[in-house]
């Protein structure tokens, strides 16, 4: 089951995150087999981190809560509040290139992925549906798009709003591949 989660840093955290830096990716380097997409979320001019995205593959929610749980800038007090949400992954390509996130929540709908037209694969490297634990309705989504933030909204809202039955509010944030280089 692959599960997503995204922590939002507390403000002023930056020289302790540093600082930790080894720890967390030391910590991640033990789910590196699992995790199908990871990266930190930027300030609009891309100087400072703002939050961590992960989306991994773990047995059920108790491992994905223990996951961003025992994560050491969690542990340590510096991110301010973490989601987790399980995902269907639609698209997993590579993420290189990708310069923003692309996030949306909503109430939740019927879960049905037939028929769908998936945005420019050009320009979606990844794509994944928020999901009730069973995934049965979809509560949102998460794409990592090659684009501006502001034009990447355009390239996700359409199947946003058709997963959702109606018009979503989306919210992308500059964001770049994470892991060791």
């Amino acid at each position: 089951m692959h599960f997503y989660l995204h922590a939002q840093d507390r403000p002023g955290v930056g020289a302790e995150l540093v600082a930790r830096s080894e720890e967390h990716w030391s910590y991640m380097d033990r789910f590196a087999d699992r995790l199908v997409l990871r990266g930190p979320t930027l300030s609009d001019d891309g100087e400072e981190h703002t939050g961590s995205v992960h989306v991994v593959d773990l047995s059920g929610r108790a491992d994905a809560e223990r996951f961003g749980h025992e994560e050491p800038f969690w542990r340590a007090g510096l991110y301010a509040d973490i989601v987790i949400s399980r995902t269907v992954v639609l698209r997993s390509g590579a993420t290189g290139t990708s310069t923003a996130l692309v996030t949306g929540r909503w109430s939740p709908a019927p879960h049905r992925t037939d028929g769908l037209t998936l945005p420019d694969g050009s320009r979606v490297d990844f794509l994944a549906t928020l999901v009730d634990d069973e995934s049965a309705r979809t509560t949102g989504i998460v794409a990592a798009v090659s684009a501006p933030p502001d034009e990447a909204v355009s390239v996700v809202q359409p199947l946003a709003d058709r997963l959702a039955g109606r018009p979503v509010t989306l919210t992308a944030h500059r964001w770049q591949r994470g892991g060791r280089s």
